[in-house]
């Protein structure tokens, strides 16, 4: 029995896999070691994860813990990896990029590049096992185009600049039950503004037959375009996996294909090509 994790900055997907090929898909929220210490971490393991799933383990039979997740760059992975292994102590745990996961969910073992739009963004050029090289994303305050985060902060931004028009700014006070001071309270003051932001950009999908949304959404994906991608000059089609390339998918093509840049799979979440890529892993627990 394997546990795989794809983990943003707002949700984890864990996907526990047994030898007969059963899967369990369960939620909890995001582990990012740029923003939690591993005591926070394993707590949230432990008070989200556990419950779920406790009744599926046996003493011994999780023999691999496959995590990748936001965050977990070389320096800060070792965080994570001490928190999964004080809670499965038996366990052979890895940890690794939501990058590399996106990558191999979306590519298993052939070259190409690869895409997360999700609450953060990434994208990378992948050799078939390791990631090569990648434009770095920089997070939500110096880069992260095409992420819900900056969707999020350039949606608001220009609300309360008043270049949206009056009527699109009260729609959203409405919507969201919210105001300007709440706003600045939840982002300088708050903790995971990002997540926060993320959350105000649904705004945009609830209201794409706006043309004004529509034309922000547009540029938001040619800005990734422009900044990430063209960096690659990839030849074969360009994958992406998250929650906002799937839900903006229609423009996300629009923008793609007047930048000139080849559009490969769109994916929620690399889950299933994870489980192809650590099926070796699984083996009967004796």
């Amino acid at each position: 029995m394997i546990l795989l994790a794809d983990s943003g900055s707002t949700k984890v997907h864990w996907c526990l896999v047994t030898a007969s090929g059963q899967c369990s898909d369960v939620f909890t929220d995001g582990i990012n070691p740029l923003f939690q210490t591993s005591d926070a971490m394993r707590n949230s393991i432990c008070n989200q994860l556990l419950p779920q799933i406790s009744h599926l383990l046996w003493a011994g039979t999780l023999t691999h813990v496959f995590f990748y997740g936001a965050g977990c760059t070389p320096e800060k992975k070792v965080f994570v990896q001490k928190a999964l292994e004080q809670v499965f102590k038996k366990a052979e745990v890895h940890v690794a990029s939501d990058m590399l996961g996106a990558a191999r969910g979306l590519l298993g073992h052939k070259a190409g590049v690869a895409c997360i739009l999700g609450t953060g963004s990434g994208s990378c050029y992948y050799n078939g096992e390791e990631i090569e090289w990648a434009v770095p994303s920089l997070g939500y305050i110096l880069g992260d185009e095409g992420s819900a985060a900056v969707l999020g902060k350039r949606l608001v931004g220009d609300l309360l600049k008043n270049q949206m028009g009056e009527d699109l700014k009260e729609t959203f006070f409405k919507d969201y039950q919210t105001s300007m001071a709440e706003i600045i309270e939840k982002v300088y003051r708050q903790p995971f503004p990002n997540r926060y932001l993320a959350k105000l950009s649904r705004f945009c999908a609830d209201h794409m037959d706006d043309r004004r949304i529509h034309d922000l959404v547009y540029d938001h994906f040619v800005q990734f375009i422009r900044r990430n991608l063209k960096q690659y000059q990839a030849a074969e089609p360009i994958g992406f996996v998250g929650s906002v390339a799937y839900y903006y998918k229609p423009v996300l093509e629009e923008a793609m294909q007047a930048e000139g840049v080849p559009m490969g799979v769109v994916l929620q979440d690399p889950i299933e090509g994870l489980k192809t890529y650590h099926q070796d892993a699984v083996v009967p627990t004796t």
